[in-house]
């Protein structure tokens, strides 16, 4: 399996305890409509499969997993800050009004003020926000995309309309 037939869904954030258990962080939406038999982490380059022994899910974005094969602390602490992908096989579907900010990537965003900044090339989820990067005159620009900077989406168009704080554009361009 190559990284194109596979969807990123988190990383291995540490171990825990001696036995080879590890911590996967989500970065997918719903971690609990996943079918988690078996993961695959990227290892130099190559999607390497893990088949789960058991796993347990927490509330916090987070699971708690044994893979067959990871019996020992040492196996498992080769595995962190590893990504974990599934094949696009797996991929929950998801009904067609069941809008995510990551359905933002490839939209052209338009800036009140501004006008075109140019295409959204990177959506990226942290703890509290999602957050666009945007190629605008050669520079990469990133702002948050949230309800108080968002004017319109037009899925059809694909475009986005934002109104970015003042200053915001000159903190990048005027390196």
């Amino acid at each position: 399996m190559t990284q194109e037939e596979a969807f990123y869904i988190g990383y291995i954030t540490k171990t825990k305890g001696l036995k080879g258990e590890v911590q996967l962080f989500f970065e997918y939406d719903e971690p609990e409509l996943l079918d988690l038999d078996v993961v695959f982490a990227e290892i130099n380059g190559k999607m390497v499969p893990f088949f789960v022994s058991s796993c347990k899910l927490q509330n916090n974005n987070t699971g708690n997993f044994y893979f067959d094969d990871v019996d020992h602390i040492d196996k498992a602490q080769a595995l962190v800050k590893k990504k974990i992908y599934l094949p696009l096989s797996k991929k929950p579907d998801r009904s067609a009004d069941d809008f995510h900010y990551n359905d933002l990537k490839g939209f052209i965003v338009s800036d009140e003020t501004h006008g075109e900044l140019g295409e959204i090339i990177e959506v990226n989820e942290y703890p509290q926000q999602f957050v666009a990067t945007v190629l605008y005159h050669g520079t990469e620009i990133m702002f948050p995309l949230n309800e108080d900077m968002i004017i319109e989406i037009d899925e059809a168009e694909e475009t986005l309309t934002v109104n970015l704080p003042e200053g915001l554009l000159d903190i990048y361009l005027s390196n």
